[in-house]
Formats: C-alpha cells, sequence, structure tokens
C-alpha cells in the first residue's frame, strides 16, 4: 500500500462466502443460549428447591426491601463460574488456533459446550453443575476466540461488518431461544429446569456438524505453512472467475512480516508501536461490559420478579428484550457497512445513556416506597419498555466484535482477540458474581453508576477510535496513520516495525 492508499480487491458476494460466513456466525448461538437461560433457571422454584434452597426462604424474608430477594454469592456462583472457565480458555485458544487453525478451534468449542450441557441436564447436586458450566465456559471460550477472527478475515471487506455483526445477531438469536424455553418449561413442576438446560445442546451441535463443513481462513492456513490451500480458499469464497492474486500476495507479506509464535505477538503488545491496539485491546471489552447488558440480559428475569412481575411474566419478559435485541442487531447488520462504526457507537451510547436514567427515576421514585416489595404496575412495564437493549443492539453489542476482529494485524491478530475476549469474559464473571449484591446495595443508582460509564466510553469513541469501515484487512494500518493522536505511534515501515520488536 502506497500513500495511504486503501486498495480494492474486489471479489463479489458469492454463496460460499454467505454459507461458510453463516456458520461460523453460528457460534454465537452458545454464548447467547448460555445468558439467557441461566438467568430464567435461576429463578425457578424447582431449580431453587433442589439446589439452593436457602434462596427459597430468603425470598420470603426479603420483604423488608424489595432489591434484595436474590442477594445470595452461591447462587450466582452457579451463573459466573462459565465466564472464569471462559476467560481462562481464551487464552488457551490464542496459542491453539495458531498451530491447529480457526475452523478446528471452533469445532473443540462446541464439542465442549455440548458435554457441558449434557452434564449439567442431568445434574444431581452443585459439583455437577459447576462441571458443567466450566465445559461450557471452555466451549464459550474457544468459539469466542476463533469465530469473530474467521468472520473477519473470510468476508469481503466492503461487508466485513455486517458479516462480522452476524455473529452478534446469532448471539441474541440463542439468548431468544433460550429465553422462550425458559417461558415453556417453566411450567413444568419438577424438572422443567432439566429440560431448559439440556436444550443447550441442540446449538452445540449445530457449532459442531456446520465446524465440520467449513474450510479454514486463507490467513490461518498461511500462517501454517499452507499456502496452496490458503490459495484455493480464498478462491473459493471470493468467487471461481475473481482475481484473488492482490489479495492473496498482501494477506503473504502480512503473515512474513510477523514472528511466527506468540511469545512474539504478546512482547509486541507491549511496544510503543502497538500502543494503539493495547489501548483498544482493553478500553472495548471493558466497556462494553460497563453498558451493564451482559447482567441485565443474564439478570432479566431476576430483575423483572423484583419489580413485581410473577415468574413467568418475569421470563415472559425477558423473551420481549431478547425480540427487541433481535431486532437492534438486525438493523445493524444492514447500516453497519453504510453509516460506519463510530457513528452507531456514538449514537447507540447517547440512547444508552438517556434510557439508564430514565429507568433509574422510574425504580427511584415507585419501587420500594411505603414498605412495598413491588411497583405499580404500568410503573414495571414501562421499565420492560425502557431497558435499553435495542440501543445497546444496535451498537456496542455488535460492535464489540466486529472492531476488534478487524483492527489487529495479523502479527498480533490471535492474542490480541483472546486478550479482549478474556478480559470481556473477565469482567462478566466479576459482573455476574457481584450484581445481585450492588443492586440491593445501590438500589435504583446501579443504571446510574451504568450511564456514567456509558458517558465516558462514548466520549472515549468519539475521539479515539479511527473509522475502519470498507479497509482490508492487510491495509489497515492507514487508518492509524491519519488518527490525530495515534499517528504518534504508528511505526510507517511495517518489516522495521516487527524487526524491532522481535529482537
Amino acid at each position: 500500500m502506497e500513500g495511504g492508499r486503501v486498495p480494492d480487491y474486489g471479489g463479489g458476494m458469492t454463496i460460499s462466502v454467505v454459507v461458510t460466513c453463516l456458520m461460523a456466525a453460528s457460534c454465537g448461538l452458545i454464548f447467547g443460549y448460555d445468558i439467557g437461560v441461566s438467568g430464567g433457571v435461576t429463578q425457578m422454584e424447582s431449580f431453587l428447591s433442589k439446589f439452593f434452597p436457602e434462596v427459597l426462604h430468603g425470598m420470603k424474608s426479603a420483604k423488608r426491601d424489595a432489591y434484595c430477594k436474590y442477594d445470595n454469592q452461591l447462587l450466582t456462583a452457579f451463573t459466573s463460574s462459565m465466564y472464569i472457565a471462559g476467560m481462562l480458555s481464551s487464552l488457551v485458544a490464542s496459542r491453539v488456533t495458531r498451530r491447529v487453525g480457526r475452523q478446528a478451534v471452533m469445532l473443540a468449542g462446541g464439542t465442549m459446550f455440548l458435554a457441558g450441557s449434557i452434564i449439567n441436564a442431568g445434574a444431581v447436586n452443585i459439583a455437577m453443575l459447576i462441571v458443567g458450566r466450566i465445559l461450557l465456559g471452555f466451549g464459550v471460550g474457544f468459539t469466542a476466540q476463533a469465530a469473530p477472527l474467521y468472520l473477519a478475515e473470510t468476508s469481503p471487506a466492503r461487508w466485513r461488518g455486517a458479516f462480522t455483526t452476524a455473529y452478534h445477531f446469532f448471539l441474541v438469536s440463542g439468548t431468544l431461544a433460550a429465553n422462550v424455553a425458559n417461558y415453556l418449561t417453566n411450567r413444568i413442576p419438577g424438572w422443567g429446569w432439566r429440560l431448559s438446560l439440556g436444550l443447550a445442546a441442540v446449538p452445540a451441535t449445530v457449532i459442531v456438524m456446520g465446524a465440520l463443513f467449513v474450510p479454514d481462513t486463507p490467513s490461518s492456513l498461511v500462517l501454517r505453512g499452507e499456502p496452496e490451500k490458503a490459495r484455493a480458499s480464498l478462491q473459493r469464497i471470493r468467487g471461481k472467475d475473481a482475481n484473488v492474486e492482490a489479495e492473496f500476495k498482501d494477506i503473504v507479506h502480512a503473515v512474513e512480516e510477523t514472528c511466527r509464535n506468540e511469545e512474539g505477538a504478546f512482547h509486541r503488545l507491549r511496544s510503543k508501536g502497538y500502543r494503539h491496539y493495547l489501548v483498544m485491546m482493553v478500553a472495548i471489552p471493558t466497556f462494553f461490559d460497563l453498558t451493564g447488558m451482559i447482567v441485565i440480559a443474564v439478570f432479566s428475569p431476576v430483575l423483572f420478579r423484583t419489580v413485581g412481575f410473577s415468574s413467568q411474566k418475569s421470563v415472559l419478559g425477558a423473551v420481549i428484550i431478547s425480540v427487541v435485541s433481535l431486532c437492534g442487531v438486525t438493523l445493524s447488520t444492514v447500516v453497519v457497512d453504510r453509516c460506519g462504526r463510530r457513528f452507531l457507537f456514538l449514537a447507540g451510547g447517547i440512547t444508552m445513556m438517556l434510557f439508564q436514567v430514565a429507568v433509574a427515576w422510574i425504580l427511584a421514585d415507585h419501587l420500594g416506597k411505603h414498605h412495598a416489595v413491588t411497583m405499580p404496575q404500568n410503573y414495571a412495564v414501562g421499565v420492560v419498555v425502557l431497558i435499553y437493549t435495542f440501543s445497546f443492539s444496535l451498537s456496542w453489542g455488535p460492535l464489540k466484535w466486529v472492531v476488534p476482529g478487524e483492527i489487529y494485524p495479523v502479527e498480533i491478530r490471535s492474542a490480541g482477540q483472546a486478550m479482549t475476549v478474556s478480559i470481556a469474559l473477565t469482567l462478566s464473571f466479576a459482573q455476574t458474581q457481584v450484581f445481585i449484591t450492588l443492586l440491593c446495595a445501590m438500589k435504583y443508582a446501579i443504571f446510574l453508576f451504568y450511564a456514567g460509564w456509558v458517558l465516558a466510553m462514548t466520549v472515549f469513541i468519539a475521539a479515539f477510535l479511527p473509522e475502519t469501515k470498507g479497509v482490508p484487512l492487510e491495509a489497515m494500518r492507514s487508518v492509524w496513520e491519519g488518527h490525530w493522536f495515534w499517528s504518534r505511534f504508528v511505526v510507517k515501515d511495517g518489516k522495521q516495525e516487527v524487526q524491532l520488536n522481535c529482537m
């Protein structure tokens, strides 16, 4: 690339690239299903009576404070254990994917999630539940590390945002499927929770079967010393009549600039020339979690029971939220490559902040007044309406997967995605572990806490994130070279940069 010019490799929308990307994006199903199912199951009385009877007793004695009905650390540990397992496995996946490829990592992740769902469905004690949750976490960590990179490396540059957003579309679809399953199984006394947990095997099977038939990405194949297979893979996904020589040469050139080992990748991240990548690697997953939407998605049935809905209506409220989220991510898929990443980040951030303040105001004014354990029905419905899932699913939800998957150069791509996923899952673990306690302690102010973070992240995006719409991965350095702040850190000569950081 000369003079900062962004190349256009061409290549049309082929059936091969659509099918391949959709199969990879379906890895989001297992993450989404777990997010949805855990929150619904933890408010089912049949589940609580078998594993957490002290929570049921606590609910009966919590009338003095409407916010503290579900404050139990053992119960939240059941939910949060998956995230810490996912964090650890995503770091392992960064090394594994370098050696065996992204397709093999997705296959392994789906298999582990399938095993975890079977164990959870047949659990007879808390130990089995935790073992199952750990296997689910391993599956999520592997697939969340590999699938967004697979999508970014496979999809054409002009439609990369839409294809990578598809991962979040499937994630929300999985959450919706879990909430519908919870709504139906909540009516089954005694063993309904087993069916909800066991149905996680369905999306896991979809991923295992899909991963068996998708090829690995050209970049991954070149990294593993298989250039002819890489060329054939690129030709297949770009179309048999497309001229792929220019794109293939840039992929090979980018791979040749690496030191070909992950120790080098993590070492380079500490150098000045990679400062902008390191900042985004930490900032994007941190801000993503501090929108509060992960814990809202996980604990939405619990939150709705807190404001006064019955068990069945609480799960129905979670279904409604999932449908709204699906509408948001569908719109994001359509507009992300037209409006750009920055516009969606900023518009979504402003809207989320306004909605969070509105929810806090309603809860402050109407929940827990005069020692009541619920709030008036019309205001409770207002909380459901104002929960800010649409604006999140239009912006931070899908873009958290899109932007990290496309901004990292090939020499740090696996390590960068692993760090991004592991930071996000670590924060998700911390938040799911303490959210119910924070809700009990901070009450309505928990939403003002998240609103403050959304304000901070919106300012950060406006100042420091360059637009990456339509830029090929191999030419991504140009957007940093032209940025008002990050240009001072970019080493213009890529070969010199690698040599300096591999010494």
